[in-house]
């Protein structure tokens, strides 16, 4: 069967390593076509915007899409990518997986966490004006169909994997509509789960309890605010954002696969960014479209080649390029 993927390279070091992610998957034997679009700031200087139209209607008609990272300037310039991407595709979920890697260095061990954000409302939209100059006000929206939605992703996630609890994360104590509104949903949902176990926590005492005992969590769902803080923590744990997956689910199965880490232009052109965030979620998204084979393979071989700890990026402590990681994790899907 041919797959037709849509890719989404980005800007800063998103090419190179989104070229060394392609080259593995290829490696893979995978029958696959690539429908390549620019976005951001390299699509305003040829489209005009930073989501052209024939890259939306590529993913939509794919319904699956590798991104490598895009830049979102910083208090001015345009709004983010990645935001008017999940809003024009309706991508509810982000799905981010985080467990110890194989001789990754990190404060913990036994972290196997699955983080579980809603992607599409909250503080984190960006709906925000100015009141009077000197005063802004930003919107924070919850609704029941989003938390639901969301909610019920959660729980069917963990039914298929095997996991055995979901905890709802709020400040439901202070914002008692809105984030009591999203726990009440979480609750309601849970009802029809009673193989699986539902709890809930406040936000700050999560992030408390995650930097003291972190395995002592499974599944957590979080509106999109909090999550997006609370993934970026959990990255942490086992060893920041160049070793962790993240995807973004909408409903008919669509999905777009990218690495959360920034585009890290100081670096870009110089062959020596970490493409394992990116080949992570590549794994994510071979899963996705049912070639758990592949993806198992991949896998695989990247555990192989960390624990031989000879080919590193710098970021994970060795002076390998990004070139040499994939050639390596390559070699390795060839020895098995």
């Amino acid at each position: 069967m041919t797959h037709t993927i849509t890719l989404i390279p980005g800007d800063g070091i998103g090419p190179e390593v989104t070229r060394a992610v392609v080259k593995v998957i290829e490696a893979t034997g995978l029958d696959v076509q690539w429908e390549s679009y620019t976005a951001g700031a390299a699509a305003v200087a040829e489209h005009g915007t930073t989501l052209p139209t024939a890259l939306l209607d590529s993913v939509r008609r794919t319904k699956v899409a590798l991104k490598g990272p895009i830049g979102t300037p910083v208090g001015e310039g345009f709004t983010s990518v990645n935001v008017g991407l999940r809003k024009a595709l309706d991508l509810f979920a982000n799905l981010r997986p985080v467990w110890n890697l194989p001789s990754i260095k990190s404060r913990y061990e036994g972290v196997d966490l699955v983080i579980v954000r809603e992607n599409t409302e909250d503080l984190y939209s960006g709906l925000e004006h100015v009141v009077v100059p000197g005063v802004i006000e930003s919107l924070k929206i919850i609704t029941s169909h989003a938390s639901t939605r969301i909610a019920r992703f959660a729980f069917e996630y963990a039914r298929r994997h095997g996991r055995k609890r979901v905890t709802a994360i709020h400040k439901a104590n202070i914002m008692k509509l809105g984030d009591g509104m999203f726990l009440d949903s979480v609750r309601a949902v849970a009802r029809n789960y009673p193989d699986i176990e539902c709890d809930d926590r406040i936000v700050d005492a999560l992030c408390m309890h995650l930097v003291m005992k972190p395995e002592q969590f499974d599944v957590l769902v979080l509106p999109n605010l909090y999550g997006d803080i609370v993934s970026d923590l959990c990255a942490g744990l086992v060893g920041g954002l160049g070793v962790v997956p993240a995807a973004n689910l909408g409903e008919g199965g669509i999905g777009v696969f990218e690495a959360v880490h920034g585009s890290a232009p100081d670096i870009a052109g110089l062959d020596v960014a970490n493409p394992l965030a990116l080949l992570l979620s590549g794994v994510l998204m071979l899963r996705h479209i049912d070639e758990d084979a592949r993806a198992d393979a991949v896998m695989h071989a990247v555990d192989a080649v960390l624990a031989e700890g000879r080919v590193r990026t710098a970021d994970l402590g060795g002076s390998s390029t990004t070139t040499e990681f994939a050639d390596a994790i390559c070699a390795a899907l060839g020895r098995a």
